[in-house]
C-alpha cells in the first residue's frame, strides 16, 4: 500500500497515512476541495488491504502488566490511572546508552514536557542522562531533582525573559531559537554565554529515499540558514567560545533512517559553519522525532541500528574534518517512555444507538491525542487477550465534545460493565498533556517496579486542587469551609 497522506502532528498541516482514516473523525482538517472523497476511496482502499491482512497474521500487541495485578493496583488506587514499566524503562535507556558509546561525550537530554513526573526521569538519570526543558516549571522541576549545569538543555521558543534568567542561573545551555533572540538574550542576562546553541530550521520538505517526512517550512521554529551563519557570527563576536547546533525536523518516525539521514544533514552543515565562521562547533543535538510502533503491525525502531548509521555519517563527514570531538546529544522523549506507560480505564457504560458505545471512566483529560490528533492507541481488553475480536465499538469518554473518543470503529471482543481497558503507548505526552476541561480532574500515576511491586508517584486531583487558584474568594470558602 503506497498510497500515503500523512500527517504532522506538531502542526496545522494535516496529511493522513489511508490507514489512518477511520480514527480521524471528530478531528479539525484542513485540506483542499476534494480531500474528503479522496480520503473516502483512501479509507476503502484501506479496509480491504486491512482484511486481507487480517487473514494473514494476528497483530498482537502485549500490555506490561498482568489483569490480576491491575484488579490489585485499582483496589488501593481508583481507576483511571496511568502506569509505568520501571524494567521496560531501564532496559531502553541502557540500550540508547549503548547504542550512541562510540561517542564519548554524547547524552540524551530526556524532553520532560514528554513525561513530567520526577520518579520517571530519577530513573534515566541513573543512565547518564540529562533534561530538555522548554519552560520556568521544566527548568524548576529539573532544578529540584539535581539536574544542573550542562545536564539541562534549555530548548523554548517566543521564550519570557523570566525563563532565560533562570536557564541562565541554572547553568543550563541555552538553545536559541530565533536571531532576534541574541539581543533579546543579551539584554536579559546581561552577557551571552561562553556556551550557546541555535536551533535549525533548513525549510522546504525533509525527505527520506523521496518519501516525505515533514514540512520543516510550515514549522515556527529554528532559524534560516542564512540567519544561522550570521548568527554564529554575531555570537562568537559577543563572545561565545563553544557553539552548538539543533534541529527537529520530523516528528515520531517510525523508521531506522531518519537519525542517519538527519545527522548527515547537520554535520555537513557543521564543517560549513565551522568552516566560514571560524566558530567551535563542540555538539549537534539531534533532538527528538525517534518514533514508537504505535499500531500493532509497525515495525519498532532498533536504537542500535540508528546509532550505527549515525556513527557511519559521523565517520565519512566529521573526522576528515578535523571534527572527530564533536558530542551527539539527542532529546528523545517519546522513544524513552512512550511504550511504558499505559492508561488503565474502566467500562462504567454502555450505549446501543446507531453505533456500539463503551464508556470509560478516563476521558481526553488523562489522554489527549486520540481527540487532539485522531491517533491511534491500542486497546487490550484486560482478561480476554486471546477472545475473538468480533464486536465493533467506539470507545469513549465522558467530556461534553464529540472528539472524546479512544477508538473509533474499533474492532474488540466483546466488553462488559466493568471490564478495565488498558490503553498502550501514553508513556509520553500522555499524562503530561492533560487538562481539566469539563472541570474533570486528572488521575494518578503508578510505578510498577522490578520486583512486582507498584508505587503511587503521583495522587490523583481533587476538587480542591482544581478550585485551588480561586483561594481567598467566597466561592472557596463555600465549598472548602476556609
Amino acid at each position: 500500500m503506497n498510497a500515503r497522506i500523512r500527517r504532522n502532528h506538531r502542526k496545522r498541516d494535516y496529511r493522513f497515512r489511508c490507514k489512518d482514516v477511520s480514527e480521524r473523525q471528530g478531528c479539525l482538517l484542513y485540506a483542499f476541495p476534494g480531500t474528503v472523497n479522496i480520503l473516502s476511496e483512501l479509507h476503502q482502499q484501506w479496509l480491504q488491504y486491512s482484511k486481507k491482512e487480517g487473514e494473514q497474521k494476528k497483530m498482537v500487541k502485549k500490555p506490561f502488566v498482568t489483569k490480576e495485578k491491575l484488579e490489585e493496583i485499582a483496589a488501593q488506587i481508583p481507576t483511571p490511572f496511568h502506569i509505568y514499566d520501571e524494567k521496560g524503562i531501564r532496559e531502553n535507556a541502557k540500550a540508547v546508552q549503548e547504542a550512541f558509546s562510540w561517542n564519548p561525550g554524547f547524552r540524551e537530554y530526556f524532553a520532560v514536557k514528554a513525561n513530567a513526573n520526577p520518579a520517571l526521569i530519577k530513573i534515566l538519570g541513573e543512565y547518564g542522562c540529562g533534561c530538555d526543558c522548554s519552560s520556568e516549571t521544566e527548568l524548576m522541576l529539573s532544578d529540584a531533582m539535581g539536574f544542573h549545569g550542562e545536564k539541562i538543555m534549555f530548548s523554548s521558543n517566543v521564550t519570557p525573559a523570566r525563563e532565560y534568567q533562570l536557564a541562565e542561573k541554572l547553568g543550563a545551555i541555552i538553545n536559541l531559537d530565533d536571531f532576534t533572540h541574541i539581543d533579546f538574550l543579551e539584554k536579559t542576562i546581561g552577557y551571552i554565554p561562553e556556551t550557546i546553541s541555535c536551533r535549525y530550521n533548513p525549510g522546504g520538505l525533509f525527505s527520506i529515499s523521496n518519501d516525505i517526512m515533514d514540512n520543516p517550512g510550515d514549522a515556527k521554529y529554528g532559524m534560516t540558514t542564512e540567519q544561522l551563519f550570521e548568527a554564529f557570527r554575531v555570537l562568537k563576536a559577543k563572545g561565545a567560545k563553544r557553539f552548538g547546533i539543533h534541529a527537529f525536523l520530523a516528528s515520531n518516525t517510525v523508521t531506522n533512517d531518519y537519525y542517519p539521514t538527519l545527522a548527515g544533514l547537520l554535520f555537513e552543515l557543521a564543517v560549513k559553519l565551522e568552516k566560514e565562521t571560524g566558530a567551535k562547533i563542540t555538539f549537534i543535538n539531534l533532538s527528538g522525532g525517534v518514533g514508537i510502533p504505535y499500531r500493532p503491525d509497525q515495525e519498532p525502531n532498533d536504537i542500535r541500528a540508528i546509532g550505527e548509521g549515525v556513527h557511519k555519517a559521523y565517520d565519512e563527514i566529521l573526522v576528515p574534518a578535523g571534527m572527530g570531538d564533536v558530542a551527539i546529544y539527542t532529546e528523545m522523549g517519546r522513544f524513552m517512555m512512550g511504550p511504558y506507560g499505559g492508561l488503565v480505564t474502566r467500562a462504567i457504560h454502555q450505549k446501543h444507538i446507531y453505533k456500539e458505545y463503551i464508556g470509560c471512566d478516563a476521558c481526553a483529560v488523562n489522554l489527549m491525542r486520540p481527540a487532539m490528533y485522531g491517533a491511534y492507541h491500542h486497546i487490550t481488553v484486560m482478561g480476554k487477550e486471546d477472545a475473538p475480536c468480533d464486536h465493533k465499538y467506539d470507545v469513549t469518554g465522558s467530556l461534553c465534545e464529540n472528539n472524546d473518543k479512544f477508538a473509533i470503529d474499533r474492532m474488540l471482543p466483546q466488553i462488559d460493565v466493568g471490564d478495565l481497558l488498558f490503553i498502550h503507548d501514553t508513556g509520553a505526552h500522555g499524562f503530561s498533556m492533560g487538562y481539566n476541561y469539563n472541570g474533570k480532574l486528572r488521575s494518578a500515576e503508578v510505578l510498577l517496579k522490578e520486583d512486582g511491586s507498584f508505587e503511587m508517584i503521583r495522587r490523583a486531583e481533587t476538587p480542591k486542587d482544581y478550585f485551588a487558584t480561586l483561594d481567598g474568594t467566597e466561592e472557596y470558602r463555600k465549598m472548602f469551609g476556609e
